[in-house]
């Protein structure tokens, strides 16, 4: 009988799973375990002694928004654990000239081991995962930020021998990272304060779910109060991609959701994070950025490393 050519052989394979939300991590033992992992990595670069976990892989990575981290960090990334990688733009591909998902979907999984995404609807990667046989990761959706929650996650690991014992505050939109931030609340039991607008709130959904999980999330509009004595500090951008149009608007409806040295003070002695690019003077104060409370190029640098982990696992690619 003939052996079919369209379909690859998943004998041996791992049980595929994707990471289309920060809630996919799913525990607080999986979450430690990818950030020794990526400790691991991170010093195996420095003493030029990695392994080729990824040798014979191949990443596809199509990208719908623009992109300097997820891509750099992705691709050299890969590279230095031995594998290739395909990037894709979507306007270059047949999905700009109407091709179904569901089509180029089961297409490229026969040629890559999984499929790196930075589109717009949260729908646009759960259709990738439906059709697809290889792990789909979220490289960000206008939901969620997973990639980037996990490597938030190993950046106050690193630092803090109980990073989730006092609270977080994020102070901005209440975006994809914000949700991403509820996220892991719940999964680590979090207390977690929100400071933003009226109007500009977090996903419902993911609030309930985080609060059911055994998180504390407060979503308040007084930035003072989210600050006090937190441990860490987050924001983002008021405006995101595909949101300037919004721009002049939330300008006037963000003044004051700031974080600048006020917001440090009030807090203890926190670790200040932002996934860049940051607006300075805008959600973050440019004396915060340089000041010594900040980790937020050390957050940066930590992108490669923590996906790199997280790759590895989905693959079945960790070493013994």
């Amino acid at each position: 009988m003939t052996r079919p050519t369209d379909r690859r052989d998943e004998r041996d394979q791992p049980a595929r799973s994707d990471f289309l939300t920060t809630f996919d991590l799913g525990d607080r033992d999986r979450l430690e375990r990818l950030c020794r992992r990526a400790q691991d990595i991170k010093l195996g670069m420095q003493e030029r002694r990695l392994a080729p976990t990824l040798s014979g892989r191949v990443v596809g990575m199509l990208f719908e928004k623009a992109s300097t981290r997820t891509r750099v960090s992705f691709e050299a990334g890969i590279q230095r654990l031995g594998g290739g990688t395909v990037v894709l733009h979507a306007q270059t591909t047949q999905l700009a000239r109407g091709e179904p998902i569901k089509d180029s979907a089961r297409v490229l999984c026969g040629y890559v081991d999984a499929m790196v995404i930075r589109t717009h609807g949260q729908d646009i990667v759960e259709e990738w995962a439906r059709y697809s046989s290889v792990p789909i990761v979220n490289a960000l959706t206008d939901l969620d930020h997973p990639c980037q929650i996990l490597t938030d996650a190993l950046t106050i690991w690193e630092r803090d021998p109980e990073p989730y014992a006092r609270p977080w505050a994020y102070i901005g939109d209440g975006n994809n990272m914000a949700n991403g931030y509820i996220a892991l609340a719940g999964l680590v039991g979090l207390d977690l304060r929100i400071a933003c607008p009226k109007g500009y709130a977090p996903d419902a959904s993911y609030v309930q779910r985080a609060e059911d999980m055994g998180a504390t999330i407060t979503v308040t509009d007084d930035v003072a109060a989210a600050c006090k004595d937190a441990k860490v500090l987050l924001t983002d951008v008021w405006a995101s991609m595909g949101q300037e149009d919004e721009a002049q608007a939330r300008q006037e409806a963000f003044a004051g959701f700031q974080i600048d040295q006020a917001a440090v003070d009030v807090a203890d002695d926190p670790y200040v994070l932002h996934c860049l690019p940051a607006h300075r003077g805008e959600e973050i104060a440019d004396d915060v950025i340089e000041g010594p409370n900040s980790v937020i190029f050390e957050q940066a640098h930590n992108r490669m490393v923590a996906q790199l982990a997280l790759l590895e696992d989905l693959l079945g690619a960790s070493p013994a």
